[in-house]
């Protein structure tokens, strides 16, 4: 007599959907209640993901992220606040929840969420710098700050290109790959910079972008040259362009 499928047994999901390697498989799906959620394929089963707050769905301390915990704590106690084991193993588990969550609203095409979520773990590492209980923690870390970077600068050059065009998105990569130089140099790496994988890939994408989308130098690299070549009327003018067009563009 064939036996009752357990209620907890996912093989027909993970049979309809079957992990490849290589490949961020990422969905976005209605959880039974309604509510919205991220679900990722990995080897041996599969995550699900809130899309707001912290992934796991937890609150820290009664807030909604650790960072959002800590912080307040961190406020409250002064010069007295110190991290203890249990503290930095929660903030090592929101950096890989919201990793994960990163990834997958990248190939997901959800840029502006995949920006918030690199937005969080910078400031997270920020909080880390702050307040580790030792330098190698903070460096466990910290090493990653290039790749939180460039992520970011992938999500807002898309989210730039959907919504104001190619020029919009060359210029975003180019002010990103300005924040990841700043990096290098406060870590007194600069001569690094260039060699790096991430900055590579980003020029690639960078060009591929100006052969796509037919775009010439951008305004702000217009007005590079106009400085340099002390054509300062023009300079003043493209000043005043890229000003207005600032406004309306993804930071």
């Amino acid at each position: 007599m064939a036996q009752e499928p357990d209620i907890f047994d996912i093989d027909t999901i993970l049979n309809q959907w079957p992990f490849k390697p290589g490949v961020i498989a990422a969905r976005l799906i209605r959880a039974g209640d309604g509510r919205e959620v991220i679900q990722m394929r990995i080897e041996m089963g599969l995550l699900q993901m809130e899309v707001s707050g912290r992934p796991d769905g937890e609150h820290p301390g009664g807030a909604e992220t650790c960072l959002e915990w800590l912080s307040d704590l961190a406020r409250s106690q002064g010069e007295a606040f110190a991290m203890n084991e249990a503290q930095c193993l929660e903030i090592d588990r929101e950096f890989l929840q919201f990793y994960h969550r990163r990834i997958c609203c990248l190939a997901l095409r959800q840029f502006a969420r995949a920006m918030a979520d690199a937005d969080h773990v910078l400031a997270l590492m920020d909080f880390v710098a702050a307040h580790s209980p030792n330098q190698e923690w903070t460096l466990s870390h910290e090493q990653y700050r290039p790749f939180v970077i460039f992520h970011r600068i992938q999500a807002a050059a898309m989210l730039a290109l959907e919504e104001s065009g190619g020029e919009a998105a060359v210029e975003t990569i180019n002010q990103g790959l300005d924040r990841m130089r700043e990096v290098y140099a406060r870590f007194e790496a600069a001569e690094e910079f260039e060699e790096d994988e991430l900055v590579e890939q980003l020029n690639l994408m960078k060009e591929s972008l100006r052969q796509e989308y037919h775009v010439g130098k951008t305004l702000a690299e217009q007005l590079a040259d106009a400085v340099s070549n002390e054509e300062f009327e023009r300079a003043a003018r493209l000043r005043d362009e890229i000003s207005r067009r600032g406004q309306s563009r993804p930071k």
